[in-house]
């Protein structure tokens, strides 16, 4: 069965998703799921709408993602967790599966900017890697706050990119991760008059902003950085 998929719709999203695999005759771990709706049970009925989920068999390749899939479940039944860990991919061509997780608990595994989602998805690829003796690229997402964050990521760095150019001054961003220091970076690599730059060591380094027409920072830590985009 070549990426055989189907959408199947139920009360909940666990029951499409048993839906879907009865009818492909696969086990959960066989899958890759979409959930387009998470439903809603109305008022006394009125306004109640189904459960959506997009099913897709997985393929050979894609073995990494569901023994990842098993770690996450694992990890949230041991936490007591009430969540459903899916498998998605991550769009653009790329091959690195991400294992999305949503439920009524989900949000508790955020954290504060995403750090308990960092730290979980390390234990997992941890995990992963002591039992193959290999390292792994697993990411974790939960109710797609990746892309929620990229988005607000991306704004405040147009916004801060034009107080720069309107000071004539440069702006320093708060500590960042290297994974949101990224973000930055990348949304403002072709923006017209300013270049950015990280400066700091460890959980003190963040992204500072620079005008084009402004004099050299002297350095504050981190290697290499001088006036090129440093990326990390």
């Amino acid at each position: 069965m070549e990426d055989q998929s189907l959408v199947r719709s139920a009360k909940t999203v666990e029951e499409a998703i048993e839906l879907a695999t009865l009818e492909l005759g696969v086990g959960r771990d066989e899958i890759e799921i979409d959930v387009i709706s998470q439903g809603r049970s109305g008022i006394l009925g009125i306004g109640a709408e189904d459960a959506r989920v997009r099913v897709r068999r997985i393929t050979g390749g894609d073995g990494s993602a569901a023994v990842a899939l098993g770690v996450v479940e694992r990890f949230l039944d041991w936490m007591d967790v009430d969540a459903v860990a899916t498998i998605r991919s991550s769009g653009g061509g790329e091959e690195m599966p991400i294992i999305d997780i949503q439920g009524s608990d989900a949000g508790l595994l955020i954290g504060h900017r995403g750090e308990t989602l960092r730290a979980f998805q390390f234990l997992v690829n941890l995990s992963l890697g002591r039992g193959e003796g290999r390292s792994t690229g697993i990411v974790l997402d939960v109710e797609q706050y990746r892309e929620r964050r990229s988005r607000q990521l991306a704004t405040l760095a147009r916004r801060m990119a034009q107080r720069a150019i309107s000071s004539g001054r440069s702006v320093e961003l708060d500590p960042m991760s290297p994974a949101d220091r990224r973000v930055i970076h990348f949304t403002l690599a072709d923006y017209q008059g300013v270049e950015t730059q990280s400066e700091g060591e460890g959980a003190d380094r963040r992204v500072v902003i620079i005008t084009t027409g402004e004099a050299p920072r002297p350095s504050r830590g981190g290697r290499g950085d001088g006036r090129r985009r440093s990326r990390s």
